[in-house]
């Protein structure tokens, strides 16, 4: 992916905007970290709760709601006895695979510049 240096204030502003528009869909605690359980196999609601450490039901509901609003999640209800919900990540998830690699990437850079400066 071509890296976007921003030179003149029109594209820094049109850049301002993409990153915001972006963190309002995908930005805070939990959203990201969804999706990852849900790629481990994680799809019944317990089941992400568990692996997302410390997410509370609450919060689980309303993450996942956002996230099938904005398509990265589908619910699907199997009617059977007894019934069961799962969430499952959209092809439209996997449009953040750069995402998730730079963050990660970025993310294990940062903490061993923390743990070599201590």
């Amino acid at each position: 992916m071509e890296s976007i240096i921003v030179r003149d204030k029109e594209a820094c502003t049109g850049a301002l905007g993409n990153i915001g528009d972006a963190l309002y869909v995908i930005g805070g605690k939990w959203k990201l970290r969804l999706i990852m359980s849900m790629r481990e196999g994680n799809h019944r609601f317990n089941e992400i709760q568990r692996a997302v450490e410390g997410i509370s039901a609450r919060v689980l509901s309303n993450e996942l709601k956002e996230l099938e609003l904005n398509g990265f999640v589908k619910r699907t209800v199997h009617t059977d006895t007894p019934v069961v919900v799962e969430y499952n990540i959209t092809e439209y998830a996997d449009t953040l695979d750069e995402v998730l690699d730079a963050l990660a990437s970025w993310g294990a850079m940062h903490r061993d510049k923390l743990r070599s400066e201590r």
